[in-house]
C-alpha cells in the first residue's frame, strides 16, 4: 500500500512565531461547506495582533490590510496554525505578515499554505487617536 504526499505539503516556517491555532467548525462553512473567508480573515486580524501588542502596550487598531491571499480552501476540521512576524515598526504603526497553514485532518503531519495576509495596526490612546508606540 503506498502512500501518496500532498504536492502542496510545505514544512512550517522557522523564522517566525506560532502566536494562534484553531481548528474551524460546521458553523463557520459556507454554502460549498468551505470555510468562510471572512471568518479566516477575521482569525488572521487576531493572529496579527499579537506580536505588535508586545511593542504598543496598549491600545490599538488594525489600520489597514495591506494584502490578503488565499491559496488553498479551509476546511471543517482542519487544524490552523498562524505564524507571525513583525515586518515593520514606524511611529505609531507596525506591519505584520501572517502565514496560514493547515494540517489536513485526513493527513495529520503535512501542512499546506493555505492564507498569507500582511496587516497593519496603530497604536492609539483612549480616545483613539494614533499615540507614538514607546521605545523601550
Amino acid at each position: 500500500m503506498s502512500i501518496t504526499q500532498n504536492p502542496h505539503a510545505v514544512p512550517l516556517p522557522t523564522d517566525q512565531e506560532l502566536v494562534l491555532k484553531v481548528i474551524p467548525m460546521p458553523a463557520d462553512c459556507n454554502q460549498n461547506g468551505d470555510i468562510f473567508g471572512g471568518w479566516v480573515m477575521a482569525q488572521v486580524d487576531l493572529a496579527g495582533a499579537v506580536l505588535p501588542a508586545r511593542y504598543v502596550k496598549g491600545r490599538m487598531a488594525t489600520v489597514a490590510v495591506n494584502e490578503f491571499i488565499f491559496k488553498h480552501p479551509v476546511k471543517v476540521g482542519d487544524i490552523l496554525s498562524f505564524f507571525s512576524r513583525v515586518q515593520r515598526i514606524g511611529n505609531t504603526s507596525i506591519s505584520v505578515k501572517v502565514e496560514v497553514f493547515a494540517e489536513r485532518f485526513s493527513s495529520q503531519g503535512e501542512y499546506m499554505k493555505v492564507t498569507e495576509a500582511t496587516l497593519t495596526y496603530v497604536a492609539i490612546d483612549e480616545t483613539g487617536k494614533p499615540r507614538v508606540i514607546p521605545k523601550d
